[in-house]
């Protein structure tokens, strides 16, 4: 299968992301492609504080890579739930999320990512990921949202 076959999807552990993953398969059935989960990851600079006297958790570089790909996994269960038959590959880039996904979609029909709500505004404006990725990519993107009244 080439490049131009795959569907890469952005996955974040959100709803969203659940809504993206399933179009993403139903897609790849009718046009015969494979979906490639992504799933970026950052490691912060995580300081050790107190609140109200217990400490907070602090989480090593390790900790945040081993939960990084917790999150890849649930997703590409997932993706296998929706439809045991599609070709899935899984993933895990280090990297800010907009920049890694813009780079996977070189090549890709399409880009699937969920958007984000934004403070008070949830659902109503597209999250930075998702903005930068619908300017950016190297390929058509869909933005899934939630339905209207929806959570995510």
């Amino acid at each position: 299968m080439t490049a131009d076959e795959t569907i890469v999807v952005g996955v974040d552990d959100s709803e969203d992301a659940d809504l993206a993953i399933a179009w993403a398969v139903h897609e790849a059935r009718l046009h015969d492609n494979k979906v490639v989960l992504v799933h970026a990851w950052q490691f912060p600079a995580v300081g050790v504080t107190r609140y109200a006297g217990d400490p907070l958790p602090v989480f090593g570089r390790e900790d945040i890579e081993r939960l990084a790909g917790e999150v890849l996994a649930r997703a590409e269960r997932s993706a296998k739930t929706v439809d045991p038959t599609i070709e899935v590959e899984s993933r895990l880039v280090r990297g800010h999320p907009g920049a890694v996904l813009i780079d996977a979609s070189k090549g890709a029909r399409l880009l699937v990512v969920g958007s984000r709500g934004l403070g008070g505004f949830k659902g109503m404006f597209m999250g930075s990921v998702s903005a930068s990725c619908a300017h950016h990519a190297h390929c058509p993107v869909v933005i899934m949202r939630p339905a209207p009244g929806g959570t995510g």
